[in-house]
């Protein structure tokens, strides 16, 4: 692992690194803030998984969330989207290929030898994480924003007492019924769409809920409302009386200034979950 950069935050550590990933078969970055109290020893992990077309950086430089993070005493990571690089395979199309990784393990050519996002999340990264640095591994919650919101709620579905919470700003609810996922599940995982189920929000919601407390928040005014489906989740957490609260923000978009807007609620509602 390389250090790309350290610079100091609210009293923490803001940091980017590169490592080889044996995942992605490509080098992946992250960003990683520490507070101040991991300099005395192991602190709880909240996880921000970005949307299409981000890397990192989107994240970590405009949401905000070093400050409630540093409040809070908890670390934040920022990991990147997709595998890149010249050897990995790409679209024209801003929605698939680099940037636009879906948080799943491609099975389909051309994507299949580096599109593994599902195992980089879940496996690769946080052996990183809790083997290189001071964050509690029996102390993490998960969000994200978009696509980052799909990876988020459908890993923390799919790994029953790993996350204490679990939040996202207008997630991709419903993607097995929107071109935004269709899309992607065909190019990655292939026509068959019984192996779509696992990684659409809305089907898990209605098989297994989560063992947990979930925060979404969703812009009424959102340019992409009829691709994201809130809707679906919504009546589908309401049907099997699941503990959640959703929040539609009257006249907020897609944008980062939704997400900075409320980011501090998200801290402090994953804050409470991890101090429990």
């Amino acid at each position: 692992m390389k250090t790309i950069s350290e610079n100091r935050a609210f009293g923490g550590v803001q940091g980017v690194y590169t490592h080889a990933s044996a995942a992605c078969a490509c080098d992946m970055t992250f960003g990683l803030f520490l507070p101040e109290e991991a300099e005395r020893g192991p602190v709880p992990v909240i996880w921000y998984l970005s949307g299409l077309t981000c890397t990192h950086e989107n994240a970590m430089v405009k949401a905000g969330a070093q400050k409630w993070a540093a409040e809070a005493g908890v670390a934040l990571i920022f990991p990147d989207t997709s595998p890149r690089g010249a050897g990995v395979a790409n679209d024209d199309a801003y929605d698939l290929g680099q940037g636009a990784g879906f948080y799943v393990n491609a099975t389909e050519n051309p994507w299949a030898p580096h599109f593994r996002m599902w195992d980089y999340i879940t496996d690769e990264l946080p052996t990183i994480l809790f083997s290189a640095f001071p964050v509690a591994e029996e102390r993490q919650s998960i969000m994200g924003h978009s696509m980052g919101g799909h990876g988020a709620l459908t890993i923390a579905m799919s790994f029953p007492g790993r996350y204490r919470s679990v939040s996202a700003f207008a997630p991709i609810a419903y993607p097995t019924a929107s071109d935004w996922g269709r899309k992607q599940f065909t190019a990655y995982l292939g026509p068959d769409e019984t192996k779509w189920a696992a990684h659409d929000a809305t089907l898990l919601m209605r098989k297994r809920g989560f063992d947990g407390p979930i925060l979404i928040d969703q812009g009424s005014s959102d340019q992409f409302l009829d691709l994201l489906k809130p809707e679906a989740l919504a009546e589908a957490m309401a049907v099997r009386r699941q503990g959640a609260t959703f929040r539609m923000q009257k006249g907020y978009d897609h944008s980062y200034f939704f997400v900075s807007t409320f980011i501090e609620d998200h801290i402090g509602f994953h804050a409470a979950a991890l101090y429990d």
